[in-house]
C-alpha cells in the first residue's frame, strides 16, 4: 500500500494528532505552510522559532533582522506608564502562599471559616438600598424593539449608572470622564450622549487589550474628545503634577475634574482603579517636584513658619480630589490581597490574606446557581461587547470555587450563596471604608435588578467635606 500523499498545493507536513496532512496553503515553491516552515530548509537555510513569539518562525539569517520589527517585539512604553503605581502591597512576604482549595478543607476548617465570616460581618449592612434609575438619554434605545432581550440588559444598566451620575451631579461641563475597563467605550458613548449639548467635556477609555468593534468612531464628528490609553490600570498614573514624562495629554491641557466611571470592573480591576483614582492621581497633583525651600538662619524661624504655612495651603488648593467615583461592582472571586484597598479594614476586624483567599473564592457562591441561565442569556452581546471575557462574567466561575458536590452535604444552595452574598459585602465594605478615611462619601446600593445581572451592586464615592477646599474670601 502507497504511503499518504498530501493533496496538491496543499502543505506536505503530517499531523500525527489528526492523522492527516495539513490543509494550509504553502508559498509558491515551498512544501510546507508558514506554520509548518520549520520542516523545510531552503538552500541550506534554517528556519527557527521567533525567541519573542514562538508560535511563528524566520530564517535564522534574518533572525536580528526580525527581533527589530517583530509585532511581538516590546514597545515603547507610553508617558503614563508607570510600573506598578496602583498594585498597592510591595510585602511579598503578607502575601500567602498557595492555598488548598475550598473542596479540601474539613468540615471543621470550612465551619471555622464561616464563624469568621458571620462575625466580621456582624453589624454589616447586607440589605443596600435601591437606586434604581434611567436616564432620558437611553429612553429611544430602551424602547427600540429592534434589541434583543441581553442588549436590553446592558441599555437597563447603562441608564441606571446615568440615572445615579445624575443624582450626585457628576454630569455636567469641565469634566474629564475616565471610563475603566472600557471594552468597547459603550458606557463612555452614553455619557456623551447625555451630555451632547453641553461643552467642554473630555473622555479618557482605559482598556488594557486591543478591542474590536469599538464605538469611539462615532463622535469624530462631535465636540467631545475621546482618547483611548491602552495600558493595564496597575501601571496607569493620572498625572498632572508629576514629572514631565507621566503626564497625560489629555488631562495636563485643561485639567479638568476627573470623574471616575466603569461598568462591572472585574474583581481587582476596581481596586486598582480606587488606588489610580484616589492615590496616584492626588499624588501626581502634589506637587512632588517642588524646589526645596533655601536654607534660612535662626532669626528667620517666623519667615519660615509663614511661608511653609502658606506653601501648604497653596499645596491644598492645588491637590484636588477627583470630582466623583461611580463604578459597577463584580467578580469579587477574582480580588487579589495585594491589590485589595480594604487591607487594613480586614485586619481591624481581625482578618488577614489568608480569610480573605477564601472569602474571595467563597463569593462566587451568591451567583453561582444561576449559572446556566447567566450563559443562555448573555451569547449575543457578550460576543460583541467584551474583548477577552463576558461582561457580566458570572459563567466563569470553576466548579471548586462555586461549591462542588463536595460540600453538597456540609451546606445548602441556599446556605452557600447567603455566605457569597457576605463575603461581597464584607469586601465591598473594606472598599468604602478606604474611600471614607480617605475624606470621600462613599455609598454602596443595587442600581438594577437582580433578574437583570446578577452583579447589580454600584459603587458610587463623592468629596467630602474635609477634601472641599473652603472660599477664600
Amino acid at each position: 500500500m502507497a504511503a499518504p500523499q498530501p493533496a496538491p498545493g496543499r502543505c506536505a507536513y503530517f499531523v500525527a494528532r489528526k492523522k492527516r496532512f495539513c490543509k494550509m496553503l504553502p508559498a509558491p515553491g515551498r512544501r510546507f505552510c508558514g506554520e509548518h516552515g520549520l520542516q523545510e530548509e531552503e538552500n541550506g537555510r534554517k528556519r527557527v522559532p521567533c525567541p519573542l513569539d514562538p508560535k511563528h518562525t524566520v530564517y535564522e539569517d534574518q533572525l536580528q533582522k526580525h527581533l527589530k520589527k517583530c509585532n511581538s517585539r516590546e514597545k515603547p512604553k507610553p508617558v503614563y506608564f508607570v510600573r506598578d503605581i496602583n498594585a498597592g502591597l510591595e510585602d511579598v512576604a503578607e502575601i500567602p502562599e498557595k492555598q488548598v482549595p475550598i473542596s479540601s478543607l474539613s468540615k471543621e476548617e470550612l465551619e471555622n471559616l464561616i464563624i469568621k465570616l458571620k462575625k466580621a460581618s456582624n453589624g454589616l449592612e447586607l440589605c443596600l438600598e435601591e437606586q434604581i434609575l434611567s436616564h432620558q438619554a437611553l429612553q429611544e434605545a430602551l424602547n427600540d424593539p429592534k434589541n434583543g432581550e441581553s442588549a436590553f440588559k446592558h441599555l437597563k444598566q447603562q441608564a441606571s449608572i446615568l440615572g445615579n451620575m445624575e443624582k450626585l451631579h457628576l454630569l455636567g461641563p469641565g469634566r474629564c470622564f475616565v471610563e475603566f475597563g472600557a471594552g468597547r467605550g459603550k458606557l463612555s458613548h452614553w455619557v456623551d450622549i447625555a451630555l451632547q449639548n453641553v461643552e467642554n467635556v473630555q473622555f479618557l477609555l482605559v482598556e488594557r487589550a486591543t478591542t474590536r468593534f469599538k464605538v469611539d468612531g462615532k463622535h469624530k464628528r462631535r465636540d467631545s474628545i475621546f482618547e483611548r490609553l491602552q495600558v493595564d490600570i496597575q501601571h496607569l498614573c493620572l498625572s498632572v503634577r508629576n514629572e514631565a514624562s507621566h503626564k497625560v495629554p489629555i488631562l495636563e491641557k485643561k485639567k479638568l475634574p476627573v470623574v471616575g466611571i466603569g461598568k462591572h470592573l472585574c474583581g481587582a480591576a476596581t481596586d486598582l482603579a480606587l488606588r489610580c483614582l484616589v492615590e496616584s492621581y492626588t499624588t501626581c497633583r502634589d506637587g512632588e517636584n517642588e524646589e526645596p525651600a533655601p536654607k534660612r538662619s535662626r532669626n528667620d524661624k517666623t519667615e519660615v513658619a509663614s511661608n511653609s504655612s502658606a506653601n501648604n495651603e497653596s499645596n491644598k488648593d492645588d491637590c484636588k480630589p477627583v470630582a466623583g467615583i461611580v463604578i459597577a461592582l463584580c467578580c469579587h472571586h477574582k480580588c487579589d490581597w495585594r491589590h485589595y484597598v480594604g487591607r487594613e479594614f480586614f485586619k481591624s476586624v481581625g482578618l488577614g490574606p489568608v480569610e480573605f483567599h477564601y472569602f474571595q473564592r467563597m463569593s462566587s457562591w451568591a451567583t453561582c446557581g444561576m449559572r446556566e441561565t447567566t450563559i443562555k442569556a448573555s451569547t449575543s452581546e457578550e460576543s460583541e461587547d467584551q474583548t477577552n471575557d463576558t461582561e457580566e462574567h458570572e459563567q466563569t466561575f470553576s466548579k471548586t470555587e462555586s461549591g462542588s458536590d463536595t460540600l453538597q452535604g456540609i451546606l445548602t444552595v441556599e446556605e452557600r450563596k447567603e455566605i457569597g452574598c457576605l463575603c461581597k459585602r464584607l469586601i465591598d465594605r473594606g472598599r468604602t471604608e478606604y474611600l471614607q478615611q480617605r475624606g470621600y462619601r462613599a455609598a454602596l446600593q443595587y442600581y438594577t435588578e437582580s433578574a437583570v445581572s446578577l452583579e447589580n451592586v454600584l459603587l458610587t464615592a463623592v468629596p467630602g467635606p474635609s477634601l472641599i477646599p473652603e472660599p477664600t474670601m
